[in-house]
Order: structure tokens, then sequence, then C-alpha cells
């Protein structure tokens, strides 16, 4: 036994040089929009926000658009179904700026549409005729609230290095203790899953983008066969941005710092649907990624820990040193994005608890899929690809 657990923690320090010497510097947290600069631009641009009962935050995501400066701005705001007041939030700030804020329906959803997109494209045939000289849209959600002259640093940085795609992952809800132990943690991780430099090289063939805040050259999006050809995807963002990156684009993603979310992550069971929602989509659905993904994330994340926690009991000094190797090499990389959302570095030493919380929200959502519920969102169903529609 005390042969297996040197192995294991020797290994568990081997995948964590890899991922701090070989992973494109993920761990950094680096990839940042360049300051707000007094240029303006003669492009258009059109945003386009679906939307479906968000009144909570309707009223102030439609209110950072409008107060954007710098850019010739139109948006759109598609009301999918909404069983509350967001549409009448919405049709009274239209109402304030007339010209300015667009606010339009769906038509029944189709089959093998995903309810977000099929609003998406909507919104775009919408734009397309309120704007017909658009050059650029804004894609972004009913939740988020962007910062004074976000768009035009987004704009900026598009047109300066001839990008077809900017995307921002915006800054999570971090109020209250879950949410300081999960969502860093879920930051972390994504940048690790898409480092960002790979992202933003165009000689690789890695693609991402974060959903809530993405700036998209008319012309690529129409190159792709437009919001159609990615239609079903439930992982959205970054399937358009490996659609858009294969076609010969040039895409970038980055962290934000004048873009937030609304969405109240303070409870666990928030953050959970949130991730159970897709992570099994994440792995294609199939059962051998979901175990090789579990036993990675036990060996990566735990084994660390364990190794120094049990020195008593299984007493091999080498593989306590292995395992505390690992363990600070853990929380050292994990400390640029604790300090992006405000956090001592000493929560570095719980990330092995945020890695056990979302294994067992990914082997949650893989249970959903296998009952019929997976991908649950909004009162909609979005099952595996094998099992009917809900």
């Amino acid at each position: 036994m005390a042969d297996a657990a040197v192995i294991l923690a020797l290994l568990s320090l081997a995948i964590w040089l890899v991922l701090v010497l070989g992973r494109g510097g993920f761990w950094r947290a680096d990839q940042r929009l360049p300051p707000d600069c007094d240029e303006s631009f003669s492009v258009r641009i059109a945003s386009v926000v679906p939307a479906r009962d968000e009144e909570d935050g309707i009223g102030r995501a439609l209110s950072s658009l409008l107060a954007q400066t710098g850019v010739t701005l139109t948006t759109v705001l598609v009301d999918d179904h909404s069983h509350d007041r967001t549409r009448a939030i919405a049709e009274d700030l239209a109402a304030e700026n007339p010209g300015r804020l667009i606010v339009t329906g769906t038509a029944p959803l189709p089959p093998g549409w995903s309810g977000k997109l099929w609003a998406v494209a909507e919104g775009i045939r919408c734009a397309e005729r309120a704007v017909p000289d658009t050059d650029y849209l804004l894609l972004t959600d009913a939740d988020i609230e962007l910062g004074p002259g976000t768009v035009r640093r987004l704009l900026a940085k598009a047109v300066r290095e001839d990008l077809d795609l900017v995307s921002l992952m915006v800054e999570l809800d971090h109020r209250g203790p879950w949410a300081r132990l999960l969502i860093p943690a879920f930051v972390f991780f994504f940048q690790k899953l898409y480092p960002f430099r790979w992202v933003n090289d165009a000689k690789r063939g890695t693609a991402a983008a974060a959903g809530g805040c993405v700036l998209v050259r008319r012309t690529a999006l129409e190159r792709i066969g437009g919001i159609a050809a990615i239609r079903g995807a439930l992982i959205d963002d970054c399937t358009l941005a490996a659609a858009v990156k294969r076609s010969g684009g040039k895409i970038w993603l980055g962290l934000a710092d004048s873009a937030r979310s609304l969405r109240d992550n303070r409870s666990l069971s928030s953050i959970w649907t949130m991730v159970a929602r897709t992570a099994y989509t994440q792995l294609n659905h199939s059962p051998w990624q979901l175990a090789g993904a579990t036993l990675g994330m036990v060996v990566t994340y735990l084994v660390p820990p364990l190794a120094v926690l049990s020195w008593p009991l299984h007493g091999s000094t080498g593989t306590a040193l292995a395992g505390a190797a690992a363990w600070v090499l853990m929380i050292v990389s994990f400390r640029p994005t604790l300090r992006l959302y405000g956090q001592p570095a000493l929560l570095g030493a719980l990330l092995p608890l945020a890695g056990l919380a979302y294994s067992l929200m990914t082997l949650d959502s893989a249970l959903r899929h296998w009952r019929g519920r997976g991908g649950q969102w909004k009162g909609r169903t979005y099952p595996a690809p094998d099992q009917p529609s809900a």
C-alpha cells in the first residue's frame, strides 16, 4: 500500500508540473483587454440580448448597454416567452430610448434548436432589418452588466488586431461562502480546460469563448453559416468560437475587469445547477470520458492533501513530500485567479474541496442525462442526442 501511495503522489506531482510548465501558462490569468481609449469608431454594432424570465436583472443589463459611449450601438432584446415582467421592463426602456433599443419576441421553438440560440437567431434577423449595415454583432446575456467603455474596448481590440471574435469571461458573483469556494475555482478550471493564450494563438486549434460577452464580426458569422450552424449546441459559446477559428478566423478570449454577471451565486444549488446543466455535455455524454475525468480529478486534486494529511497512517516521508509539493504548486498556480476575485491566497489550500464538489456536479449531470432530465434550463430540457426532448 505504501508503494501505491507514493506512486499516486508522484503522479499527482508530475501532473502539476506539466500543468504549471506546459499548459500555456493558463494559471497566470493575464489575458486582459487594453485600457479604454478616447478613440471613436465609425463601424456599427448591433447587440442581441436573448432573455427568458430575467426581470431581476434585465433593467440593469440593458441600461449598461444604453450607457456605452464611443460606439454606434443598437440593442435588440429578444423576449423568449418570459412568464415574468422581463418584456414589460424592456419595453419601458425602449420607449425612453427610441431607435437605440428594440424589443421583439420569438416564433415557436423549431426542432433541433436550443431556446437561447433560436432567440439569438431571431434577434440577429431583427437587427439586420433595423441596421442593415451592421459590421459587428455583440452577443450578450440578459444578466450581464457591462461597465462604461467595455464595448469600445472590445471593438478597439477587434479592429486593431483584425479579430473575428473577441470575448470576455465576465466577473461572476462570488458573495457568500459557497461562491467564494467555488466561483474562483470555476474560472480556474475553465482556464485550464481552454488555456487563453492557446485560444488567442491563431496557430493552435484550441478555441473557446464566454457566452456572456461575445463580439463577432458579421461576415465571420455569415462565413460559418450563421447561428444555424450551431443551433443545437448547449455549450454555444465555445462551439461558436471553434466554428469561427476553424473557418480561418482569429479569435481572442480574456478576463473582464469591467463586466460582471448579475446572477446570484450565493446558494450552492445555483452553482450546482449551472454546472450540472452542461458538464456531461462537455464530456460528449461518454461514460468513458466521465470515468477518466473523475479519476483525473481525484489524482490531481485529492491525492496531494490526502498524501500529506494521512502521513501518520502510511508513514512514508516520500509520499508526504511529493503530496506536499503538488499541493504547493496547486496553491501557487491558483493565486492569480484568487487575486482576480479579491480572495486570500490561503483559500488555495481548499481547491481540492472545490475539485471534489465539481466532480460530484459532473456525476450528477450524467445522472440527469441518464434519467432523461439532462440539460434542464429555464423550463426546457435538452437531453442527450439519443433521447427525446421535453
